[in-house]
């Protein structure tokens, strides 16, 4: 994301731009630098490209409208009766990519990754977390691992894991589905030039379009399908940017929840979209932190904030480094 998602929030959208530069500098080759579009297709898209442009330029994010022939130039797939065309900073990459190099930077600098090895409890002692009860999902062996801090930082699943050491993290679960389909329609990502909402992002990733998404809240991450009216909503929606998805083979349909800071909301888009670090202390146990919330975008700027935590706890004083150092390639996580 190029932050343009949540011009709502300007501060958001701003921590997005900054962080979508930073990714882009320190690993270059991980990224699809195709950029994106956010087009109007109805007079109510048409109502909201004043605000969307103003709060765009608040945020510092460098955007563009063209028109509707430019805009059909750029990506001939789109509908042809669009009403307004906006080039913003977009991008693509492969989520596991992005993963394993930041896998394989942390390796390079001491860390012990643990593959298939699942938190099964936790050792509480006089105020403080002593172990995590880990077993080995490979080989089934199970054991304790001890440290001076333990950070949760498990996603939707992040209160199902507290709550082994008797804590409480309130993240809300809110469910998405992605139709994958079988080919690319475009270059671009494609948005819907409106507030976020189901069916408004089309992002073309490999050999496929893939259209996303909905939201709704769950309590269990673990019970989650996809329904079938998502994915039909998904299909009507996506048709609606680009007309030549009606005649696509849908390759995959998928399902993942987002780690959301939950509150008293009745749907997901209603539900805080920044990120917070609990520090468990008022629970009684001093050494363990939670993180939720955030984007995939902002993991390396999360990342940032929990290592800052920590190190005040630890009584190190040290400046975070990882906006500057370039990332390790993914392929070494291998090595």
């Amino acid at each position: 994301h190029s932050g343009c998602r949540y011009v709502a929030d300007v501060e958001v959208a701003r921590e997005c731009y900054s962080e979508n530069q930073i990714l882009r500098r320190i690993a270059p080759y991980l990224f699809e630098k195709n950029g994106g579009l956010f087009v109007a297709i109805t007079e109510d898209d048409l109502g909201y490209r004043d605000f969307f442009l103003r709060k765009c330029e608040e945020a510092g994010i460098p955007v563009r409208e063209v028109s509707r022939e430019e805009a059909l130039k750029l990506e001939p797939n789109l509908n042809p009766e669009l009403k307004a065309a906006v080039v913003v900073p977009d991008g693509t990459f492969d989520p596991l990519k992005v993963i394993l190099s930041f896998l394989a930077s942390a390796k390079k600098h001491g860390a012990d990754i643990r593959l298939y090895n699942e938190a099964r409890g936790f050792r509480v002692e006089g105020g403080e977390v002593r172990a995590v009860k880990v077993l080995d999902k490979v080989s089934l062996r199970e054991y304790e691992l001890e440290a001076d801090f333990f950070v949760n930082a498990t996603g939707a699943w992040a209160n199902k894991v507290a709550s082994l050491a008797g804590l409480r993290v309130p993240v809300k679960p809110s469910p998405g589905v992605m139709v994958a389909l079988d080919g690319r329609i475009g270059n671009m990502v494609f948005n819907r030039l409106n507030k976020p909402g189901d069916g408004d992002i089309i992002v073309h990733h490999r050999g496929t379009s893939v259209i996303g998404t909905t939201s709704w809240v769950v309590s269990d991450p673990d019970e989650v399908v996809a329904p079938k009216e998502h994915v039909e909503l998904l299909l009507r929606r996506g048709a609606e940017m680009a007309p030549i998805i009606s005649k696509m083979r849908v390759k995959a349909v998928y399902v993942s929840s987002r780690p959301l800071i939950g509150q008293a909301a009745q749907t997901g888009r209603e539900v805080s979209r920044s990120f917070a670090v609990i520090d468990h202390s008022s629970e009684g146990v001093s050494n363990f932190f939670s993180i939720i919330g955030g984007k995939f975008i902002t993991a390396r700027l999360m990342a940032e904030k929990m290592g800052d935590v920590i190190c005040e706890h630890a009584g190190v004083s040290a400046p975070s480094r990882t906006a500057e150092l370039p990332l390790v390639p993914y392929w070494h996580f291998f090595g």
